[in-house]
């Protein structure tokens, strides 16, 4: 399960799993299930309802691009013996899961992953949404914007 399957990270790690022949379950909130259902999962379940999560089958890893209380809500169904791995912190109750193998996921460069990623987006197989391009000299209002919340990535071009 990738939870943040809407986000960029979230929809790399799902295009990553896929190509790694992963059956993929994208977590996200209600609002964004139309959205989650191009980013390649096999399935699409939302995080902030507690009847879906209680559903879930046991999960044989979780990667996590949220944390919080949705972290802890996910743990539990992980398999002893499963993975959690998330971008963000562990889920307070992860002392809980002795079985559970905790993952702190941070980036690397890596020049051979980001020409594969690059290639994956110039192809249009990993699409990460853009919902405003700015010129470079506006780089001050980019991240004015982005501090405030705006949804999609901005971009600066030259």
């Amino acid at each position: 399960m990738v939870v943040g399957a809407a986000g960029s990270v979230g929809r790399s790690a799902v295009f990553t799993a896929k190509e790694r022949g992963a059956t993929v379950i994208a977590g996200v909130l209600k609002k964004q299930i139309d959205d989650a259902k191009s980013v390649g999962a096999d399935q699409v379940v939302a995080t902030d309802d507690d009847t879906a999560i209680a559903n879930l089958p046991a999960l044989d890893a979780v990667a996590d691009t949220v944390g919080g209380r949705t972290a802890e809500k996910l743990i539990a169904k992980v398999k002893p013996g499963g993975v959690y791995a998330s971008v963000v912190e562990a889920p307070q109750n992860a002392a809980q899961y002795p079985s559970v193998k905790m993952v702190h996921v941070f980036s690397k460069f890596d020049r051979k992953t980001l020409e594969f990623m690059a290639e994956a987006v110039r192809d249009g197989k990993l699409v990460i949404p853009i919902s405003q391009k700015l010129p470079l000299s506006e780089a001050a209002k980019a991240q004015a914007t982005a501090e405030k919340g705006a949804s999609g990535k901005i971009l600066l071009v030259a």
